[in-house]
């Protein structure tokens, strides 16, 4: 699941860089893409994994 919302803040930074949208510092294509890493990390941790019963 975090791997498809890296994808998605991906997508967007990469919309707002090739429109070279003036966007305010909170919402640049920088903080995007590092918000889109922070979510392919944490799903290569696996964090959005889920739980896993053992029988």
């Amino acid at each position: 699941m975090l791997g498809i919302v890296a994808a998605v803040l991906f997508f967007v930074a990469f919309l707002i860089n090739a429109a070279e949208l003036s966007t305010n510092d909170v919402f640049s294509s920088t903080n995007v893409t590092l918000l889109g890493l922070m979510c392919l990390a944490l799903q290569v941790a696996g964090v959005g994994a889920g739980w896993a019963r053992r029988r």
